[in-house]
């Protein structure tokens, strides 16, 4: 078996308004592990499986600095663990998704808690990917 690649390039940003407008219009699933909520989508996209954004209110930091840093914690966590959530949804043949991340606390959290929070929230997702392929297969 071959290494997971551990890159986040630019193909997995999601960048279209449209897809941004859709994972935040309602009647998508979303999952908190504090401090992290993630909202997530089955979307239609072209090169890759799994595409992430990531955001954090300018409320709790009125500071670009500590938001840019925020941001670069979970986008570190996720290009460490997305592997998790890939494998499974590849097993799928018509399945993509769309993630946004959302930082939820007020101050600023180490890197380890913020990857521990992505680990799981990816976890669970995988989980739910899995048994979805498992009951398709069942009927």
């Amino acid at each position: 078996m071959d290494k997971p690649v551990l890159t986040f390039s630019k193909k997995e940003h999601i960048v279209s308004r449209k897809t941004i407008d859709k994972l935040f219009s309602g009647g998508n699933r979303s999952m908190v592990v504090f401090p992290i909520r993630m909202v997530y989508m089955q979307a239609e996209m072209d090169d890759v499986p799994v595409e992430v954004m990531v955001s954090v209110s300018k409320r709790h930091f009125k500071r670009a600095v500590k938001r840019n840093r925020v941001k670069r914690q979970i986008r570190e966590a996720y290009r460490k663990n997305k592997a998790l959530l890939i494998s499974e949804v590849e097993k799928c043949e018509n399945k993509k998704f769309a993630l946004a991340f959302i930082y939820l606390a007020d101050e600023l959290m180490t890197s380890e808690t913020i990857e521990e929070s992505i680990r799981k929230l990816l976890a669970r997702l995988s989980e739910k990917v899995a048994n979805s392929l498992h009951n398709e297969e069942n009927r």
